[in-house]
């Protein structure tokens, strides 16, 4: 990136501040930073590229470049490796230098015929951010980072078989995963914050982690040292399906009766999509607060290998895990089938992101009944999904009890505007099959089917009994491949729109506040570094924002819709890079 030095006047310092306020409480330039690897040995050397695009952005930044050892918060900035604050100029406190960002793409940073050389990993083990970092015009207020977390490990090792006794996976080893691993026989598996495992492509069957009932994960990461489940090919060459995923598996409710599916499984009970029956699949029972384990600050990469034909693993999988499972803050990019899915259970989660998924991104069946706040879903042009939601009672008995009921708040899906990836109608909520819910304070833009799809007759009686529910729901251009219209009707074509559920002034009342408005989102259309929040006068922040129920999952202090306001619970931990644009 090249720099025009200066200093501002103050009336062009008053500018630049009422351009910040008119643009939201985010910069709207996107900047995408990346190394050649994720793990190193001490002393390798150590590159890194990085590509702006500035959508219109003059404000000057000072630009700090440092690397920050998580496990103990040190950190030493560039050029120079100073414990000191210098700018990317060399300059220090108190000469800071400013200036306007430039375009450009795959740019080296540090490394050969870069601004800066290469540095060596350092010695100490565990996972180490390379931050570049964007203040103000005095280097005082940070404005905007783009992150790079690489991990610096002593060795590798294999985990094959199954897993029967309990293991830590600590953060200076490079861990892969070969095969389909079981957690089995009441062992636990911990991962330690700031660990990477790398799924083998390839192996058969593929590498696959799978928790079976009688084993538990403990996987909690930090917003500083995320853990990631990823594929082990090289930067730039990974893709969707290279590896099988994370899959957990409980004694929750599930409402499949005997001999359903295979014809092998007893009442309550059934086999995990993806595997092969027999116990290390099974799931379900009749333990509602039954653990699988613990997710927390965890991304699953490049995952959903096809076992056989129309038989994939998910990124994130749960199969009757109950409500002492704990899930937060999980992202799933570029997976070969659903992001996240649910077969029965009530397992609760929150703070999700999907991002390049080929299927669905939250999609529950078979007796769910969890609750979900907050997530960022979104498709692109070049990674094309399927549906937003797609939510199911039971293919096997649409009046299969428990009913699949989950209730979900604050979730933002944005389409990619093309046909989806394997199905022929993808709106951003599909119903079907007897299923009920409550969707409140939902965002759903730019799906190439439409908005809401309330699919058969089994799940439209549902919804006209008010077994559906929707409160506060945005659409924005959808019905892509039909005849999009700023209108509801445009939205919502068919018969969903003409059910009383969907008419706010008449009706149950179980669909109101559903509207068709632009989110007016900062940076949607930036896939390697978007922002789904809202600018200025962005109908996200409409007075009447739904409040959740005070039930101790919830939280009721919100007042926008969609699943990010101003705070950006997704800095540092998330990772959007897009392969052909790091090649």
């Amino acid at each position: 990136m090249r720099f025009k030095l200066g200093m501002l006047t103050a009336g062009c310092l008053v500018l630049a501040t009422f351009a910040q306020a008119q643009m939201g409480p985010r910069p709207k330039a996107s900047v995408t930073i990346w190394s050649d690897r994720y793990t190193y040995q001490p002393g390798q050397p150590v590159t890194l590229r990085w590509t702006v695009k500035t959508n219109g952005d003059a404000t000057p930044y000072t630009v700090f470049l440092y690397r920050q050892n998580n496990q103990t918060g040190a950190k030493v900035f560039y050029p120079g490796a100073k414990a000191e604050a210098v700018d990317l100029s060399g300059a220090g406190l108190g000469g800071f230098k400013a200036a306007a960002l430039e375009d450009q793409a795959k740019q080296v940073l540090m490394g050969a015929g870069g601004r800066l050389p290469a540095i060596d990993a350092p010695v100490e083990p565990g996972m180490h951010t390379l931050g570049l970092e964007f203040r103000d015009e005095s280097g005082t207020r940070v404005l905007k980072t783009a992150y790079m977390k690489i991990g610096v490990v002593a060795k590798t090792q294999v985990i094959e078989g199954d897993i029967v006794s309990d293991l830590r996976l600590t953060n200076d080893t490079q861990w892969e995963l070969k095969g389909a691993v079981f957690v089995k026989n009441g062992a636990t598996l911990s991962v330690d914050p700031g660990t990477f495992v790398f799924g083998q492509p390839g192996s058969q069957p593929p590498s696959v982690l799978v928790v079976t009932r009688e084993g538990r994960i403990n996987a909690q990461g930090t917003r500083a040292r995320p853990i990631v489940f990823t594929s082990s090919q090289p930067f730039g060459q990974r893709k969707r399906g290279d590896w099988g995923g994370l899959i957990m598996l409980g004694k929750g409710r599930v409402n499949v009766g005997e001999n359903a599916g295979t014809g092998s499984n007893t009442a309550g009970t059934f086999y995990i999509e993806g595997l092969n029956t027999g116990p290390d699949a099974a799931y379900g029972g009749s333990d509602e607060n039954h653990n699988c384990g613990s997710l927390r600050y965890v991304r699953v990469e490049f995952a959903g290998s096809i076992l056989s034909p129309n038989n994939e693993t998910n990124s994130f999988t749960w199969g009757g895990c109950g409500k002492a499972t704990q899930s937060s803050y999980l992202q799933a990019s570029y997976g070969l089938d659903d992001s996240f899915e649910w077969f029965g259970g009530n397992n609760d989660a929150r703070y999700l992101v999907g991002n390049g998924g080929a299927d669905d991104y939250v999609d529950f069946q078979l007796g769910y009944t969890g609750r979900i706040q907050y997530g960022i879903f979104f498709q692109s042009p070049d990674a094309r999904g399927n549906r937003g939601i797609e939510g199911d009672n039971s293919e096997y008995n649409q009046a299969a009890e428990p009913y699949s009921n989950p209730v979900m708040y604050n979730l933002t899906f944005a389409g990619s505007g093309q046909p989806g990836f394997d199905e022929t109608n993808s709106p951003g909520v599909f119903l079907r099959r007897g299923a009920r819910g409550t969707f409140n304070n939902l965002v759903i833009a730019n799906f190439y089917s439409s908005c809401l799809d309330i699919n058969d007759a089994a799940t439209q009686t549902q919804a006209s009994a008010g077994n559906v529910r929707m409160d506060g729901v945005l659409c924005w251009k959808n019905n892509q491949g039909g005849t999009p219209a700023d209108t509801l009707a445009g939205n919502i074509p068919g018969t969903a729109f003409n059910l009383p559920f969907a008419q706010s002034e008449r009706g149950n009342g179980a669909g109101r506040n559903i509207f068709v408005s632009d989110p007016r989102f900062i940076r949607p259309a930036d896939f390697a570094d978007p922002d789904f929040g809202g600018l200025m006068a962005s109908p996200l922040f409409r007075a009447g924002a739904v409040q959740a129920p005070d039930d101790g999952f919830f939280d009721q202090t919100v007042p926008f819709l969609g699943g990010i306001g101003d705070v950006n619970w997704l800095e540092e931990w998330t990772s959007f890079l897009v392969e052909s644009e790091i090649q």
